[in-house]
């Protein structure tokens, strides 16, 4: 492609007979529809596209041929990139939604059936069916998008969080435990399907994020990934606080509508995930048949234990505080009724906000491992003023105590919640990136049902403080283990990285003409040039 100030050039037939509205019309076929940016075909790195008519006056063929525009072949790609980052991303908001919706549907359910009928065991099962089935989606979806391709489970985990949002809103029984045990195999569906947004989403979102912000990748992931999760808890409390103003003490339509209406992310994105292809990354460095499983671990079992163990630790702390926060303000202020503490919800899940804002604004300036280390130690020191101050802060400033708690809350997402899954997708080759990223969110998910276990027992022994303290313990020890254990991330790293791991697998003798959908042994640079990092196969072949 050039780079000069070429225009677009026509061949002509030398022909008194051509009609200009005939090539008027040959001009305008040429235009493209929303369809076809979506389509593979803009996913190429062609340089011309050449438009073939037969001519109208001798017979002759007209050849329009668009080679000198030097916008046009990079706008096609662009536009596609675009789509492929954003409908990848926004269906995330589900995750988010349905994670913090399900904190009132617990306070909702005992209000309706009494501690008798649903009781602390099925309170549980009810927050853990999204857990495992997230476990579940995660694994499954993160292999299925490595061997099959990105696109087949984009579209297979939109469907699967349609299904299981409709089936938990539609839940029903001939007893009220038979209701709630339905409920519970819904949210299990829906966590497959949630939890296959994961590597599914996030993978594909940053393999396209080079090609539509070159050297902010970091900032653009944050932004269609975590802060998109992190807008659907506070969508999830604005939802309650709208349905209890509307229908008051009538509280089945509530719960009922909450969880239906996490149904629209997934389903406003499902018609462009038909549409979407398959990254230009991925096309180029997929591994789809006899992938050498022993050789990939021997190379990246550090990574896989670093990104993996951070994420478990991360989520042991911030998922129990995330579920159990309506809980805690109903015991930091008692008495309240169900529309006041999910009013506060709402100003405590906003702190997520400016959190994951500040860490998407730092993470390419200051680098994946150090924005995470600085938000997992501010997070541990924030925790520990808020254990040691519990009970003076909340009996007699509550209002500071929801601020302080906030605080913690925004600053776990300023850096572990931006970076966790960040350095899961760019850690990996593209070949096994959707597996190393699902099985790193999977440890998260194990992690975040861990904490949830053990919050109660924490909390029965050492009060509401025994959780924060514990908790940011934990995050002091992780902030160091990821400061000193983590490679840094440059702009050029995913094009880097695959082109090692093409040089790795050909020193150990595997066949590396597999890699690629097309057979392609070039791997693009992550900047929007014209420059290729290549991997030198001829000093390496036997």
């Amino acid at each position: 492609m050039g780079s000069g100030g070429e225009t677009t050039s026509s061949t002509l037939p030398k022909s008194t007979g051509t009609d200009p509205q005939q090539l008027q019309q040959q001009q305008n076929s040429s235009k493209l529809s929303v369809d076809q940016y979506l389509s593979k075909d803009l996913q190429s790195d062609h340089g011309e596209d050449q438009h073939h008519h037969e001519g109208a006056g001798d017979g002759s063929d007209i050849m329009i041929k668009n080679n000198g525009d030097e916008e046009d072949p990079k706008k096609k790609k662009k536009t596609a990139s675009y789509f492929n980052v954003i409908f990848s991303g926004f269906a995330l908001l589900s995750d988010g939604y349905q994670s913090g919706v399900i904190s009132f549907i617990n306070l909702l359910m005992t209000e309706i059936y009494g501690t008798v009928i649903f009781n602390s065991t099925m309170s549980s099962r009810l927050s853990y069916a999204l857990f495992v089935g997230a476990i579940v989606g995660q694994l499954g979806f993160g292999l299925i998008i490595d061997r099959v391709g990105r696109k087949i489970g984009l579209i297979l985990t939109t469907a699967l969080v349609i299904l299981g949002a409709a089936m938990s809103a539609a839940s029903s029984g001939t007893t009220p435990t038979g209701l709630l045990w339905m409920m519970v195999i819904s949210r299990g569906v829906l966590g497959v399907g949630v939890g296959g947004e994961y590597p599914c989403s996030s993978v594909s979102a940053g393999e396209s994020a080079d090609d539509v912000a070159p050297g902010k990748r970091g900032a653009l992931f944050v932004f269609v990934t975590n802060f998109v999760i992190d807008l659907g808890y506070v969508v999830s409390a604005i939802v309650v606080v709208i349905l209890l103003a509307i229908f008051k003490d009538n509280l089945e339509p509530v719960w009922r509508l909450s969880l239906g209406l996490g149904i629209i992310p997934p389903l406003s994105v499902l018609y462009f995930r038909l549409k979407m292809a398959d990254s230009k990354r991925y096309q180029q460095g997929a591994l789809q048949k006899q992938v050498p499983y022993w050789l990939i671990f021997k190379k990246y079992w550090s990574r896989i234990l670093i990104t993996s163990g951070l994420w478990f630790a991360y989520d042991f702390v911030s998922f129990p505080n995330g579920v159990f926060s309506t809980i805690i303000i109903d015991t930091a202020a008692p008495g309240g009724s169900l529309i006041q503490t999910t009013s506060w919800n709402i100003l405590l899940y906003a702190f997520y906000l400016p959190g994951a804002i500040g860490g998407a604004l730092v993470v390419d300036k200051l680098g994946r491992r150090k924005t995470l280390a600085l938000g997992l130690f501010a997070q541990g020191v924030v925790g520990m003023i808020l254990g040691g101050t519990y009970a003076p802060l909340s009996a007699n400033c509550f209002p500071m105590f929801v601020i302080m708690y906030g605080i913690f809350l925004a600053l776990g997402e300023f850096g572990p919640g931006d970076c966790m899954g960040l350095n899961a997708m760019e850690l990996f080759p593209t070949a096994v990136r959707g597996s190393g990223y699902g099985f790193a969110a999977a440890m998260g998910k194990v992690g975040a049902t861990v904490g949830t276990l053990a919050f109660k027992p924490m909390q029965e022994a050492m009060g509401i403080r025994g959780p924060f303290l514990v908790g940011s313990a934990i995050c002091l020890v992780a902030s160091f283990a990821a400061f000193f254990f983590l490679p840094e991330v440059g702009p050029d790293f995913l094009a880097v990285q695959d082109a090692e791991f093409k040089t790795y697998l050909n020193e150990q003798g595997y066949d590396i003409t597999r890699l690629g959908l097309d057979n392609q042994k070039t791997y693009s640079s992550t900047q929007n040039t014209d420059r290729n990092i290549t991997s030198n196969d001829e000093d390496h072949n036997e």
